[in-house]
């Protein structure tokens, strides 16, 4: 007991007698090869958590003992390791670690490194992404890599956007790329019912990076769901040896649209009106610019905090992320909260790495209803918005559109998504063979929600009903798969050996529940969905003497979708690459990286708007369509669905050739990619022979789509200096598609035309077409005929085929909504502490039917509705028509835009404990184009009733503790 007191009193006396030992050090780091100051390098005490980090210029303050260890590391640099001997300053040159210099990139089920890759595969990293108050992940990468081309979906609060990779695959299937987030492949049709973006669970602050798998090569071992490409998106996590570090962020922002449906004001619509019989006394005494009155100046604020720890086994990154923003629309808001989650052990002398990474995250949209926006370009703009009573002005007619206001401000509808997503990731390297590795990932992604619509009924109408409707529903999304991995290098023939092989199982269950009333008719229904995929998967991949790269790799798909004749599905993929600049007979060139690769992959598709399109299914009837039994029972009835017991995988198979290069020791670098890519079977809906089918309209296998392209990505470092840095990208991407067969015989001269793009103005109208030959957008259309001043000529259209009368044989394919050409062009700035970033994106080759026009743009439009007046689309002023010409060519017009996408300006201000970021920035700041609608940018190409862009004013702080 003695000895023990002795002990604690001699402790007790060494603690503060070590305290006051310590000294107080400063230092700077900087390059060895160029003295420029590197900001942000950990200096740590060894074996303790005491440490910091460099400021912007690689200063640094450490308390320190003698005889402690200290340990400056940096990514991309050697570490090195220093025992304080005493002394004031310590200045520290680290020398750059080119294995490390070589970017790791994220691969299917594995990595490679960027100069060993041989699939088109493209990162993009957070130093690269897009700023201000981003909601949707997806528009972190906008414009940032060469073939992926991402829409957004309108100005709505909480919305997404589009994502084409090399254009997508298909016709009525999924067009959207598997998303694979931390190893989890999350379902393409959406995680959430509910959701306007089912990437809005990520938090965009939250991301690493993203990697864009293009080329089948690349994407085969994702096989049956990859033909539109694969983007893995990587969380951060924090890394080892990092001090504790708190990070706040706050991004303030308003939102306005930058532009309204182009309509006649109330002294053109008077004028037009009366001109044309209209008695002027059924105009109302008001100027109103209806559009004007819907739309507002939304208010959003983004809550970012972090903290983040490192130890020598374990590291943490916690993050709370609040969401606040409002739409333009009156009423249209949407709230995130979310809490994420990243957890890394290190076991058995870092042989055995347990990751966890879990995010909870509750949505609630206040939706506006979207229709409010065709109202309030229809009403009438003589009548105030309120009349003398203080009552919402309506025009009393059966079927005249409600006063969008009076919708707005009456119509409630809520969503609450409950979303929670988790991976549990083991990494172990085998004690008896330290070159073989076992890899375990098991994830989930559950969402569950609630909804409630209420509607008032039309006061127009005293025979119209409200509605109320009350909506629930279950998302899962079940995942494990496992692989052995096999890394080593044979010495004898000079090659590094890399080998994986495992089995992947994933499965979807989808539940919804909709309770709906419209006056007396109430409605029940319960739809239950449940799919599975079980996969095995395989990949080798050689480099023979750092010169010479062959990579090969195969999946075996089965899928629940696909009768057991047609389950399974193989995908194998072969890539080749040769990096020239490693041959001897480069030694003096002038370039200081040059790879010639080449790939060819076949890859599959399973995603289409059935989970059971081969089973003959009988499905519950409406509650109204019953008969009644003895004693006055209502059975219920039984509906046969239609099917195809012989439907099986879309199938594409693309060709990649390509040159990566680089310059002036990388400091201008760049890629060439030419592609060519072909899909058969195409899952599409055609009209089966009359009485071959339970339904008139069928999912079937019916044909085959060719798309090639060229791609050219530069990146370069023009400055590089202690106060001056430039950094730029340039990408364009060239792309055409075309339906070569669509058919269900052989028989080439046999097709079956299918339209699309569904449009305004009648009932069944559609204005595109699917037709060998043709681009899947193409539009389908009558030509017009002008006189001789260039005026349209009213129901005068070019006679095609020659037989004296304008029928639906007239109608002509002519142009089309996708781009022959997209680009997007970056260039960043950095001036001492001061930085600017910008993003232009363009498209060039794309057309837009302007349906709004053609549905209103004549006098029919204003005085020949049932009972009342409506308003008109201005283009009635150019072409002077009186009735609705849907079909004619003249709504076609050019929609090639160059877009400042986003701007940013910055100042970081380092103080002695705190670094401040403080940020301007602004989205969508102008636009230059011919495209007289209301925006180029639309993605199926047909403009109606679209929920305008907005010009969002962003003010960021950030501050680093």
């Amino acid at each position: 007991m003695k000895t023990i007191l002795n002990a604690l009193l001699f402790c007790l006396i060494m603690v503060p007698a070590t305290l006051l030992a310590q000294s107080t050090i400063t230092g700077t780091v900087t390059d060895k090869a160029n003295a420029m100051p590197l900001p942000g390098v950990n200096v740590i005490i060894k074996g303790t958590s005491r440490g910091t980090s460099t400021d912007f210029d690689g200063n640094f303050t450490l308390e320190v003992s003698e005889g402690e260890t200290i340990v400056v590391s940096y990514l991309g640099y050697t570490t090195q390791e220093i025992v304080y001997n005493g002394g004031s300053t310590l200045d520290v040159a680290l020398v750059e670690d080119a294995a490390q210099l070589d970017e790791v990139v994220l691969i299917g089920y594995g990595s490679t490194t960027k100069q060993d890759a041989t699939g088109a595969v493209e990162k993009v990293g957070d130093e690269e992404f897009n700023r201000g108050a981003i909601v949707a992940p997806q528009q972190l990468i906008a414009g940032k890599a060469a073939g992926v081309r991402i829409t957004s979906g309108g100005g709505a609060a909480g919305e997404g956007g589009e994502i084409r990779i090399r254009g997508g695959a298909s016709l009525n299937a999924v067009n959207d790329p598997l998303i694979v987030i931390d190893g989890l492949p999350i379902d393409q049709r959406g995680g959430a019912q509910g959701s306007r973006n089912a990437l809005n669970a990520i938090n965009p602050a939250d991301i690493e990076d993203f990697v864009v798998l293009k080329d089948a090569s690349a994407t085969a071992i994702y096989g049956s769901r990859a033909s539109n490409g694969v983007i893995l998106i990587t969380t951060k996590k924090g890394s080892a040896n990092q001090p504790l570090q708190l990070e706040y962020g706050l991004q303030a922002s308003t939102r306005r649209i930058t532009n309204t449906v182009d309509v006649l004001n109330a002294n053109q619509y008077r004028a037009l009106a009366e001109a044309n019989g209209v008695d002027p006394s059924s105009f109302g005494n008001a100027n109103t610019d209806w559009q004007d009155e819907i739309f507002t100046t939304g208010i959003g604020a983004i809550h970012n905090i972090t903290a983040s720890k490192g130890y020598e086994n374990f590291n943490f990154r916690v993050n709370f992320n609040h969401v606040s923003q409002e739409g333009p629309l009156l009423g249209d808001l949407y709230e995130r909260n979310g809490f994420n989650t990243s957890f890394v052990h290190r076991f058995l002398d870092n042989d055995l790495k347990l990751t966890l990474v879990a995010r909870g995250i509750q949505d609630e949209y206040s939706y506006a209803d979207a229709g409010a926006i065709g109202s309030a370009v229809r009403f009438d703009p003589t009548q105030s918005v309120r009349d003398e009573d203080g009552n919402f002005t309506q025009l009393g007619a059966a079927l005249a559109p409600a006063n969008p206001l009076f919708t707005l401000e009456n119509t409630n509808d809520r969503q609450t998504i409950k979303r929670a997503i988790a991976n549990f990731n083991i990494d172990y390297r085998f004690w008896f063979l330290r070159d073989l590795k076992f890899n375990l990932n098991a994830g989930i992604d559950y969402a569950e929600n609630d909804g409630y619509r209420f509607a008032p009924a039309n006061p127009n109408n005293p025979d119209a009903f409200p509605f109320r409707g009350f909506s629930s529903g279950l998302n899962r999304n079940t995942s494990l798969d496992f692989y052995l991995n096999y890394k080593t290098n044979v010495e004898s023939i000079n090659t590094t050996l890399d080998i994986t092989a495992g089995h992947a199982f994933q499965e979807f269950y989808i539940r919804s529940d909709i309770d709906q009333s419209n006056g007396p008719v109430l409605t029940v229904d319960t739809d239950i969905n449940r799919n599975a995929l079980e996969s095995y998967f395989a990949r080798a991949s050689f480099d023979i003497a750092d010169k010479y790269l062959i990579s090969a790799s195969f999946r075996r798909d089965g899928s629940s979708r696909f009768s057991e004749d047609n389950r399974w599905g193989s995908f194998p993929g072969l890539s080749l690459g040769w990096k020239l600049t490693n041959e001897s007979f480069m030694e003096n060139s002038f370039f200081s990286n040059l790879k010639l690769r080449a790939g060819w992959g076949v890859t599959g598709q399973q995603e289409f708007n059935q989970n059971y399109g081969y089973l003959g299914l009988y499905t519950p009837a409406r509650n109204d369509a019953a008969f009644i039994q003895v004693g006055n029972t209502f059975i219920p009835t039984l509906r046969p669905e239609g099917y195809d017991e012989n439907i099986k995988w879309e199938e594409t198979t693309q060709y990649n050739v390509a040159l990566d290069f680089g310059f002036f020791n990388n400091r201008l670098t760049g890629t060439i990619d030419a592609y060519y890519r072909e899909t058969e079977d195409l899952i599409s809906r055609v009209p089966p022979a009359a009485g071959s089918n339970l339904t008139d309209i069928l999912f079937t296998n019916v044909g085959e789509v060719t798309s090639r392209g060229l791609e050219l990505s530069l990146n370069g470092v023009i400055a590089q200096k202690e106060n001056f840095e430039w950094n730029t990208n340039f990408n364009v991407t060239f792309q055409e598609q075309e339906i070569t067969k669509l058919s269900l015989t052989d028989d080439p001269n046999f097709f079956l035309p299918s339209p699309s793009g569904g449009i305004a103005g009648g009932v069944g109208n559609f204005i595109q077409i699917f037709r060998p030959g043709y681009d899947p957008s193409t539009f389908f259309v009558f030509r017009q005929v002008y006189d001789n001043d260039g005026n349209p000529i009213e129901g005068a259209y070019v006679d095609v085929n020659g037989d004296n009368q304008i029928t639906e044989d007239d109608r002509q394919a002519y142009k089309k909504a996708t781009p022959d050409a997209f680009i997007g062009f970056t260039n960043n700035f950095r001036y001492k502490n001061l930085d600017l970033n910008f993003t232009f994106r363009g498209s060039f080759g794309n057309y837009v039917y302007n349906n709004v026009a053609s549905a209103n743009g004549n006098v029919n439009a204003i005085i020949g509705q049932a009972g009342y007046l409506a308003n008109a689309h201005s283009d009635v002023l150019n072409t002077g028509f009186a009735n609705v010409n849907l079909f004619s060519d003249a709504y076609i017009q050019r929609a090639d835009f160059v877009r400042l996408d986003n701007i940013s300006l910055g100042y970081t201000i380092p103080f002695s404990k705190v670094k401040l970021r403080a940020s301007l920035t602004a989205t969508n700041l102008f636009v230059i184009t011919e495209y007289d609608g209301l925006d180029p940018e639309i993605g199926n190409g047909i403009e109606n009733n679209f929920y305008p862009r907005t010009r969002d004013v962003v003010l960021g702080l950030n501050f680093t503790f």
